[in-house]
C-alpha cells in the first residue's frame, strides 16, 4: 500500500502545477490518501490533468525541447543540442531518461486505468478522464515506437514481482496494435473542441485524438513501405504485417473528418497591413495582444489542435528562447528548398530566383514562410564564428524578456492534417485530384503568398508530385520535431545527411558574392580562417559556386543502424531478456 501511495502522490503532483492555473482551481493535495481518493468524478478528473505534463513543451519531460527541433538534421545544425545523433555515431547508453520517462508516464496513466475498475459510480461519469489516459498511454508509445521500435508492452501498475518486469520486447506491430486500441478508446469519450469550457482549453479532444491517430497511421504506413523490417530486434514477431493500405484508407478518412468537421481553421492574418505578410512569423509566439503587431491573443489561434499550455505569469517557459533559438544554424539547403512565389522551385523560376550576390537576395520574392522562419541577412552580414549566416527566428518571441517566453507548443496543428492527408493520398492512390489539393496544401500555399499546386502545373513544369508534397511538409513544418522521424519513415535518412551542412554562398571567380557595408560601399566581412572545413562547391540555380562548410560530411556516418536508438544498458542489465537493436553491441 505505500508503494501504490507514493506513486499516486508523484503522479498527482506529476505535472499538476504545470496544468492547475489553466484548467483547474485545485485543493489542496496534502490531505489526500488512497483511501479517499479517485471515489468521485472530479478526482479523475483532477488526477487526469497530470497527464497534460507528458505533452512536449518549453519544458518537456524528454529532454530539451532543443534536442526535438530540426538541430540534427540536414536543415539545421546547433552543436549544443544536436549531439551524436546526425552524424551516426550513437553509442549505448547506460542509461536514457527518454525510457524512463516514458514508463514512469506509463504507470501515472495505469493508476487512474486501473483505479477505474474500482470507482463506485457509473463509468459514464469518468469516461472522460479514462479517454484522456488512453490518449497519453498511446501518445508515450508512439513516442517510444520512434524511438526505440518495439517495446515492453505494460497495461498494469507493477509490483516488484511482476513477471513484466523481466519480459521479452514486444515488437513494433503489437506496440502499433496498442498505439491504435488505445487512440479508438480515447476518441469514444472525448470531447469535440467547441464544447470544451474556455477555462479547459488545452484538454484533448475528439478530433485531437482523430488527428493524432491519423499521425500514427501514416507514420507507421509510410515506415512498412520503405522499411519493411529492415530495423527489427532480432526474435521480433515475424515479417511486418501487410496493412500499409489499410492504414493509409484509415488516415486519409481520419484527416478528412478532421478538416470537414473539426471547425479548425488555418490562422493566416496576412491581410492585415501591420501583420507584412508575417503570420507564419508570429503564430508561433502568439501571447498577449502585443506579441504581434496586429494586437491578436491566443483567443484567435484555431489552428493548434493538441497543445501545451503555457502563460507569462501562470506557466512560462522558462528556457530563453529569444537568446537559444538565433544559434539554429540553418543550412543553404534548406533556404533553397522555398519555392517562389509563382510556386516553382529556384530551380524552375530564372525570373523570379534572385540568386546569392548580395546578402538577401535569395529571400525576394519568395515564399513568405522564408522570411517568417529565418532572419533576412542585412546587407552588412558578417560571415564569422564558423555560422551559416542563416540564423532561425521562428517561435523566437517579441516583447518579451528572457525566460518569460510563452507561446503555446503546437503538438498537432492543422496545418500538419492538411500534409498528411495530402501525403496518405498519394501514397495510397499514387496520385492527388486537384480538388484535394485545393482543400489541404494549397490552403497552406495560399497563406504563404505562392501559386498553388495543380496537376496541370506539375506536369507542364516537370514536377514531381510526391517530392512538392514532401516539400510543402518539411518547409511548414520546419523546427516542430518532424524532419528526422520524416527522413526515416521514407527511408532516405542515410541519403540526406551524409552531406555536408553548407551555409551561405560565398562565390568565386565567375560568381563574387559581395557583403555590402553599411555605407554602401564593399567591404570584406567573410572571415575564411572561421571555417575550419573551409568551402565546398555546391549545384545552385545559377551554377556550381561555393558555400561555407558549417560540418564537414567526414564527419558524418549516418546508417540504417540510427534509425533507431539503442535500448539503454541499465535495463538490458535489469532484464537480460531485452534484445538490443541490431547494429549495436550485444
Amino acid at each position: 500500500m505505500k508503494k501504490i501511495l507514493y506513486t499516486i502522490t508523484c503522479g498527482l503532483l506529476f505535472g499538476m502545477s504545470s496544468c492547475q492555473d489553466i484548467f483547474l482551481d485545485l485543493d489542496p493535495l496534502d490531505t489526500r490518501t488512497d483511501a479517499v481518493y479517485f471515489k468521485k468524478a472530479s478526482d479523475f478528473k483532477e488526477y487526469a490533468t497530470s497527464f497534460y505534463g507528458q505533452l512536449l513543451g518549453w519544458n518537456s519531460r524528454y529532454g530539451s525541447i532543443y534536442t526535438h527541433m530540426d538541430g540534427a538534421t540536414d536543415l539545421s545544425t546547433y552543436f549544443a543540442y544536436s549531439g551524436d545523433l546526425a552524424h551516426g555515431i550513437i553509442q549505448v547508453p547506460t542509461n536514457d531518461e527518454r525510457w524512463d520517462k516514458c514508463y514512469e508516464n506509463i504507470r501515472v496513466v495505469n493508476i487512474l486505468l486501473e483505479k477505474a475498475k474500482g470507482y463506485p459510480g457509473s463509468q459514464a461519469e469518468i469516461r472522460e478522464s479514462l479517454s484522456e489516459a488512453y490518449f497519453f498511454r498511446a501518445y508515450t508509445y508512439f513516442y517510444l515506437l520512434k524511438m526505440f521500435g518495439g517495446v515492453p508492452i505494460v497495461k498494469d501498475v507493477l509490483d516488484v514481482d511482476s513477471p513484466e518486469l523481466t519480459g521479452p520486447r514486444n515488437s513494433r506491430y503489437e506496440v502499433v496494435d496498442l498505439i491504435l486500441s488505445d487512440l479508438d478508446q480515447a476518441i469514444a469519450g472525448l470531447p469535440k473542441e467547441q464544447n470544451i469550457p474556455a477555462t479547459e482549453k488545452g484538454r484533448i479532444s475528439y478530433y485531437g485524438a482523430k488527428s493524432f491517430k491519423a499521425r500514427v497511421l501514416l507514420y507507421e504506413a509510410t515506415w512498412r513501405k520503405y522499411n519493411g523490417t529492415s530495423t527489427d530486434f532480432e526474435g521480433s514477431a515475424g515479417p511486418a504485417r501487410d496493412q500499409v493500405n489499410e492504414f493509409l484508407d484509415e488516415a486519409i478518412a481520419l484527416c478528412d473528418d478532421v478538416i470537414m468537421n473539426g471547425k479548425y481553421t488555418i490562422w493566416n492574418y496576412n491581410g492585415n497591413s501591420s501583420m507584412e505578410k508575417m503570420s507564419s512569423r508570429y503564430l508561433f509566439c502568439l501571447e498577449d495582444a502585443d506579441s504581434n503587431p496586429a494586437g491578436l491573443t491566443k483567443a484567435s489561434n484555431n489552428e493548434f489542435i493538441i497543445y501545451s499550455v503555457f502563460d507569462k505569469t501562470a506557466k512560462p517557459g522558462g528556457i530563453n528562447l529569444n537568446q537559444t533559438i538565433p544559434k539554429m544554424d540553418v543550412s543553404r539547403k534548406f533556404i533553397d528548398m522555398f519555392v517562389c512565389t509563382d510556386g516553382l522551385p529556384i530551380t524552375k523560376s530564372p525570373h523570379r530566383f534572385m540568386g546569392y550576390a548580395n546578402p538577401g537576395d535569395e529571400f525576394q520574392n519568395r515564399d513568405y514562410r522564408l522570411k517568417s522562419y529565418i532572419e533576412t541577412p542585412a546587407t552588412s552580414i558578417v560571415l564569422n564564428n564558423g555560422t551559416s549566416g542563416y540564423h532561425t527566428v521562428k517561435f523566437q518571441a517579441v516583447n518579451r524578456v528572457n525566460l518569460e517566453e510563452s507561446a503555446n507548443y503546437p503538438v498537432l496543428r492543422l496545418a500538419e492534417v492538411y500534409l498528411n492527408y495530402a501525403e496518405a493520398l498519394y501514397e495510397r492512390n499514387g496520385n492527388i485530384t486537384d480538388e484535394q489539393l485545393g482543400k489541404s496544401i494549397n490552403i497552406l500555399r495560399n497563406r504563404a503568398g505562392v501559386k498553388g499546386l495543380d496537376n496541370d502545373f506539375v506536369t507542364d513544369n516537370g514536377l514531381d508530385m510526391l517530392t512538392e508534397i514532401r516539400r510543402e511538409r518539411t518547409v511548414e513544418l520546419y523546427m516542430e520535431g518532424h524532419r528526422f522521424d520524416d527522413l526515416k519513415r521514407w527511408g532516405i535518412a542515410e541519403k540526406e545527411l551524409n552531406a555536408s551542412r553548407c551555409g551561405m554562398v560565398v562565390g568565386n571567380a565567375e560568381y563574387p558574392t559581395v557583403f555590402v557595408g553599411s555605407d554602401g560601399k564593399s567591404t570584406s566581412q567573410y572571415n575564411r580562417s572561421a571555417y575550419v572545413w573551409g568551402e565546398e562547391k555546391v549545384e545552385t540555380p545559377v551554377g556550381a559556386v561555393n558555400s561555407v562548410v558549417i560540418d564537414s560530411k567526414s564527419n558524418f556516418n549516418f546508417s540504417k543502424t540510427h534509425y533507431l536508438w539503442p535500448l539503454p544498458q541499465q535495463q538490458r542489465n535489469m532484464n537480460p531478456n531485452l534484445v538490443q537493436n541490431p547494429g549495436y553491441a550485444k
